[in-house]
């Protein structure tokens, strides 16, 4: 591998983190989840989770070259077949769970704050949103104000907004060196 390509990979890899995971429950159109994780790796995401309880599963590492630029090959992904799988899974490794849904508990996301230490952001179907299940069971619920006649964006530009504003609210926390030595090893056999 050429050196120009491996300090590429060791700025991306300085840039990682692993304080905020986005999890999609149920999504149906791939090219949607392409886009998130599209945006996923921009932002410096590294580990995504997909919920399959109702949707037909497909393989994040197989899914929309085009639109997600190939943002699944950088990316490390879990699978669950359960809102309650996933989230003991989350809440076992500290993270505070952030549903995203038009509720009226809904905190407004231009007030809303993100201190937490571990921030798990959970998105949902495109048609029906999040499931009953998963909007009980989060921590908060977040929503985003809209000034026009519709009600919420598309599921990837949501998401994206979303996490430009949590990033823009809360301090950097990179990867520990040890785990940027490990995902430089991986990232240079992917």
């Amino acid at each position: 591998m050429q050196q120009k390509r491996l300090d590429r990979i060791a700025t991306v890899v300085q840039q990682r983190r692993n304080d905020v995971v986005v999890v999609l429950e149920d999504i149906h159109d791939p090219h949607n989840s392409a886009a998130i994780l599209r945006t996923c790796d921009a932002m410096g995401i590294q580990n995504v989770h997909f919920i399959f309880e109702k949707e037909k599963q497909f393989n994040p590492k197989r899914i929309g070259k085009a639109s997600s630029s190939s943002a699944n090959k950088w990316l490390d992904f879990t699978i669950f077949h359960s809102v309650l799988s996933c989230f003991k899974t989350l809440k076992r490794e500290g993270y505070t769970i952030i549903a995203t849904a038009l509720t009226p508990q809904a905190e407004n996301l231009n007030q809303a704050l993100f201190n937490e230490e571990k921030i798990a952001l959970l998105v949902g179907n495109e048609h029906s949103g999040l499931s009953q299940t998963a909007i009980k069971l989060s921590d908060r619920i977040i929503m985003i104000p809209m000034k026009g006649f519709v009600q919420s964006f598309n599921v990837s530009v949501s998401t994206a907004l979303v996490l430009w504003d949590i990033f823009s609210k809360r301090k950097m926390s990179p990867l520990g060196k040890t785990e940027q030595k490990k995902l430089i090893e991986e990232f240079s056999k992917r």
